[in-house]
C-alpha cells in the first residue's frame, strides 16, 4: 500500500512537468522543418523543378504551388511550434508533409537514413554502400588530407531512407494529441484565459 501512495505522489508531481516533454518535441522539430522550409523557399525554382519533372523528379502536379505549400507549412509551422502557439492544428500539415516526403522521396532508400550494412535494416544499396564507402575512404587516404577531412566526424554514405521523415511524423502526431504543453506553450495560456485549461 506504501508503495501504491508513493507511486501517486510521484504520479502528482509529474503533472508540474507534463508541458516539457512537449517542448522538447518542439523545440527539436522546429529548426529542422524550419530549415527544410527555408531550403525550399531559397531554391525555389529548382525545387519546383525537381517536384514536377516526372523523369528524374516527384513528377507531382502544379509543383510551384506544392512547393509553396511544403516550403510555408514547414518554415511558419515550425516557427508557431518554438512558441507553441496553435500547436495541434499546425501539427496537422506538418505530419501531413512529412507522411509524403516519407512516402514519395524515400520510401524507395528503405529505412536508414544513414547506410549502415551491419544494421538488420539493410537494403541491398546500403549492404553495397560498404565497399563503395572502403573505396572513397582509400581514395582520399592516398589523394587527399583524410585526417583533415574526417576531423570534423567520420565519412557516411546517405541513405536517405525513411528514417528521419517517419520519426518527424510521429513526433508531429504526439503533439497533436499531447499540445503545446502546460506552462511551456501560448496555447496554454490562451487557454487558461479562455477558462479552458
Amino acid at each position: 500500500m506504501q508503495f501504491v501512495n508513493l507511486y501517486q505522489k510521484f504520479l502528482t508531481t509529474l503533472k508540474y512537468g507534463e508541458g516539457l516533454a512537449p517542448l522538447a518535441l518542439r523545440l527539436y522539430l522546429a529548426p529542422v522543418l524550419m530549415q527544410a522550409g527555408y531550403n525550399k523557399l531559397s531554391h525555389f525554382s529548382d525545387t519546383a523543378a525537381w517536384f514536377g519533372n516526372p523523369d528524374w523528379g516527384l513528377g507531382l502536379p502544379f509543383p510551384e504551388v506544392m512547393v509553396a505549400l511544403a516550403a510555408g507549412t514547414e518554415f511558419f509551422g515550425g516557427a508557431l511550434l518554438v512558441v507553441g502557439l496553435a500547436t495541434r492544428l499546425v501539427s496537422i500539415p506538418l505530419a501531413f508533409t512529412m507522411f509524403v516526403a516519407a512516402f514519395s522521396v524515400h520510401i524507395e532508400n528503405g529505412w536508414l537514413a544513414i547506410a549502415d550494412p551491419s544494421s538488420w535494416l539493410a537494403n541491398e544499396n546500403v549492404l553495397a554502400s560498404a565497399q563503395k564507402l572502403q573505396q572513397a575512404k582509400e581514395i582520399l587516404q592516398e589523394n587527399g588530407n583524410y585526417e583533415w577531412l574526417t576531423s570534423s566526424g567520420n565519412l557516411v554514405i546517405l541513405n536517405n531512407g525513411i528514417e528521419f521523415a517517419i520519426t518527424y511524423l510521429f513526433m508531429l502526431l504526439a503533439l497533436v494529441f499531447m499540445g503545446g504543453g502546460r506552462y511551456t506553450s501560448l496555447d496554454y495560456y490562451i487557454a487558461k484565459r479562455n477558462g479552458i485549461a
